[in-house]
């Protein structure tokens, strides 16, 4: 557990509030963006327009809604990459191991990231991004944005899909105390290796 505390090569954590860090390529990536809206949907577009006003180059990968499939740019030089992938339940795609990793690949290489942070539990194409993208040594850190319980049948397969996902990424971060307290009961993830930015 205490691989990836740091966010470079020995030394000290890169702070997205210290004016002396370098610029980052931060990609973003879940099921949920814009056009659609909701809780996720805002925060990751909020998120990106902060970084970017930091001074962060900032790239957003998720599925295609309708004909919305391609490249778009959005206000203040933010991208995104609508991939043609079908949402089957409740806007998530399909779960599969190498759903998108050539084109995941192709992006990671053109848009030079740094960092790849992934959005909500039931995002599989965040799990699948953090996955790949640990394999090829990038940083990666997991955004949780639920609460979830043990005893439903679809709770306990999202709690064992986190755990996998989450013993692998460099940092987590939940957005209530409560929602780190169950983050890090469902997936066994030292608290020090949690923060807690509240959306609210």
């Amino acid at each position: 557990w205490d691989r990836g505390f740091t966010w470079g090569v020995p030394g000290p954590r890169w702070r997205a509030d210290d004016a002396m860090s370098p610029p980052h390529s931060v990609l973003l990536v879940s099921d949920f963006f814009l056009p659609n809206l909701g809780g996720v949907e805002l925060h990751m577009y909020s998120l990106a327009q902060r970084l970017i006003a930091r001074g962060h180059k900032v790239t957003v990968l998720t599925h295609a809604y309708g004909d919305r499939c391609g490249v778009r740019h959005m206000t203040s030089g933010l991208k995104v990459y609508y991939v043609p992938r079908v949402p089957v339940y409740n806007g998530a795609t399909l779960p599969d191991i190498f759903g998108h990793s050539d084109l995941l690949r192709l992006i990671l290489l053109r848009e030079r990231v740094t960092v790849v942070h992934s959005h909500q539990a039931f995002a599989v194409m965040g799990h699948q991004a953090c996955f790949h993208a640990r394999t090829m040594g990038y940083k990666c850190v997991f955004t949780d944005h639920s609460l979830f319980g043990f005893s439903d049948a679809s709770h306990i397969h999202m709690n064992k899909l986190l755990v996998l996902t989450l013993a692998d990424c460099n940092h987590v971060v939940c957005v209530s105390h409560t929602a780190k307290e169950n983050t890090v009961l469902r997936s066994g993830v030292p608290p020090q290796r949690v923060s807690v930015i509240p959306n609210a």
